[in-house]
């Protein structure tokens, strides 16, 4: 089988070397729109070829491990493929990716999320292993051909990825709070840093605590962007939900209510017996 991989960062990089070291793909091309990072990728071994994105479409599985944006657009690129080959997109986001898929390629296009990944980018940052144990969400499967979609169920499974099927729009309304919000509070955590008047002195004292924080704020900006654009309303939902708890703790805080401040905090750890 021959497989292709579109863009060639973290995710995509790190699927090549996955697809190779499992023997899972006789060839691994790739293409990624930016000449270094293609250059980089090939240089590291993580695919095979690097090719021209109409040579792309000769390829048996297509994974789209690009913004979610560049998503919706190579679709639209793809509507004259064979129907033999399978799509499958890694986008952080499903509803708007799903509902803009060409209708002509729909049956062959599985809409998946890999829930897995660092704050780091670019085909260096690739990495054996990245999806192993990792939860992987395919969304409205029922509109899939059956052979598309065991065709992904299968790399899926032998990459030791665990399988979960949700409906496109509930996937990114949980999205929401387990991933884009907490990129939103990292964000916002760094700015809040940055915009002291002696930042470098407040930074000489953070310790473990901070930098788990803030290790998100290190994500590349216009990836989250385009997320944060495709999931807007789930999102500004959860940063309400958020702030009404922020502002409860505020209030804690103020009126010197300790012994409330510490049941607030009691209840907040048992998150981690569901974890």
């Amino acid at each position: 089988m021959r497989a292709a991989v579109v863009g060639l960062g973290l995710m995509g990089g790190s699927l090549a070397l996955d697809l190779k070291k499992n023997f899972l793909a006789d060839e691994v091309i790739g293409y990624d729109k930016n000449e270094k990072h293609a250059q980089e990728a090939l240089a590291l071994g993580l695919v095979d070829e690097v090719v021209p994105f109409e040579k792309i479409k000769e390829a048996d599985i297509i994974f789209l491990a690009i913004p979610v944006e560049g998503i919706i657009q190579t679709l639209q690129d793809l509507t004259n493929l064979p129907d033999t080959t399978t799509i499958v997109d890694f986008g952080s986001t499903k509803e708007k990716i799903v509902r803009s898929c060409p209708a002509a390629i729909r049956p062959q296009f599985v809409a998946a999320h890999p829930m897995t990944g660092t704050e780091y980018s670019g085909p260096t940052a690739a990495i054996e292993g990245l999806y192993y144990d990792k939860i992987c969400v395919l969304c409205d499967v029922e509109q899939n051909d059956p052979s598309h979609l065991e065709k992904a169920e299968n790399i899926f499974v032998a990459l030791g990825m665990q399988l979960v099927y949700m409906d496109a729009r509930e996937h990114d309304l949980h999205a929401a709070y387990i991933s884009h919000l907490p990129h939103a509070i990292s964000y916002a955590l760094a700015n809040s840093v940055l915009k002291q008047e002696d930042p470098k002195s407040i930074l000489i004292l953070a310790a473990g605590g901070f930098k788990d924080m803030s290790r998100l704020a290190k994500s590349n900006p216009s990836m989250w962007v385009d997320i944060f654009k495709q999931n807007r309303q789930n999102l500004l939902d959860s940063i309400e939900v958020f702030k009404k708890e922020l502002r409860h703790a505020h209030t804690l805080i103020q009126e010197e209510r300790w012994e409330e401040l510490k049941k607030w905090m009691e209840e907040a750890t048992t998150l981690h017996k569901i974890l």
